[in-house]
């Protein structure tokens, strides 16, 4: 981080400060942000967490979960305006751009607070005060650790903190099997643990916390969905709205889909295709060399990490799964050739 020094001085007298993150968070998403907040709060911050739209059931044990304020235009617009006016630090955590947002941007734009970015994601956008970026890094959560280590205020971190931070990195690292999992990352386990963090624990809170529905949705998407193209080492999942509304969805249910899809033997490149009300919303995962994110960012609006990316397309499902199949010619070579 540029002029630390500065960012440290800001925040070394309590301070009215609002964190927020992407559109539809996930476990780094949530975990950094209320990591950061019981942090502050520690630090006699006023801190409001704020996300642009709700989150999987299954992390709503993290600590600070019950004072998350969900924005809705319909019912909390003023409320929410308020609290960004009258921030005096915004910290936005695990986007590149505002427009993941949605329908915060406008209010996150017209804002006259320090804006402070926390990200690990590609061509970060330029609008932030101060910024913590590193591409490499596993995680958001990875560097909200780095940044109580370059406070000298490791010793805040209690086991609330703790477990939110070893939420994100757990998935964003995929349990610890992507190239992002470094020395480093175990070193920041093992100081989490230490912490009390029961790793057991967390798992079965995240991955081990189906609803019968959810379950039953995955074995239809698996037995009935699932497309293999070994000819081009790729797998898919397509999903209609109809389906999601068969199976009583809820927001998080899908998650994880896509890393079935990758996980068949000789599969490089594995993709959900989810069909919502405003446009259909795409999911990527690659192994090796083959970058999902410029796929993601070239064809489908979107981006994100090598191995890792999302996209959307506002054409209707069948004419967007059709497209993404016409683009795997042109890589058969190359997706031939990816060594796992």
């Amino acid at each position: 981080m540029r002029n630390f020094e500065a960012f440290r001085a800001l925040i070394s007298a309590p301070k009215r400060v609002v964190i927020t993150t992407h559109h539809k968070p996930d476990a780094d998403a949530l975990g950094s942000s209320l990591a950061l907040a019981n942090f502050l709060k520690k630090k006699y911050h006023d801190v409001q967490v704020i996300t642009s739209s709700d989150y999987p059931r299954f992390l709503h044990w993290m600590q600070g979960n019950e004072e998350v304020i969900v924005y809705d235009a319909a019912t909390n617009h003023e409320q929410v305006e308020g609290l960004v006016n009258e921030a005096d630090i915004i910290f936005c955590l695990d986007f590149s751009s505002l427009a993941r947002t949605q329908d915060l941007e406008p209010l996150l734009r017209a804002a006259q607070a320090t804006i402070v970015q926390i990200d690990h994601h590609l061509e970060p956008e330029e609008f932030a005060d101060f910024v913590l970026w590193n591409n490499k890094a596993s995680a958001t959560c990875e560097l909200v650790y780095d940044l109580f280590d370059m406070l000298d205020d490791s010793e805040l971190i209690d086991k609330g903190i703790a477990e939110c931070i070893y939420a994100g990195i757990l998935t964003d690292t995929g349990s610890f099997r992507h190239p992002t999992t470094s020395a480093r990352v175990h070193i920041i386990v093992a100081e989490l643990i230490r912490a009390g963090v029961e790793p057991a624990r967390i798992h079965k809170l995240i991955y081990d916390n189906y609803s019968e529905n959810r379950l039953r949705f995955l074995g239809y998407a698996l037995s009935e969905k699932l497309v293999v193209l070994p000819e081009y080492r790729t797998a898919y999942i397509s999903i209609t709205s109809e389906e999601l509304q068969r199976f009583r969805y809820s927001t998080g249910d899908t998650e994880g889909f896509v890393n079935f899809a990758l996980s068949i033997e000789g599969i490089v490149v594995g993709a959900v295709f989810i069909e919502r009300e405003d446009a259909i919303k795409i999911s990527f995962r690659s192994i090796g060399d083959f970058a999902v994110n410029v796929l993601a960012r070239e064809h489908f609006e979107g981006g994100g990490h090598k191995n890792a990316a999302g996209g959307k397309s506002n054409l209707s499902i069948e004419d967007t799964v059709q497209k993404f199949i016409n683009l795997l010619p042109a890589h058969q070579e190359e997706l031939q050739n990816v060594v796992p």
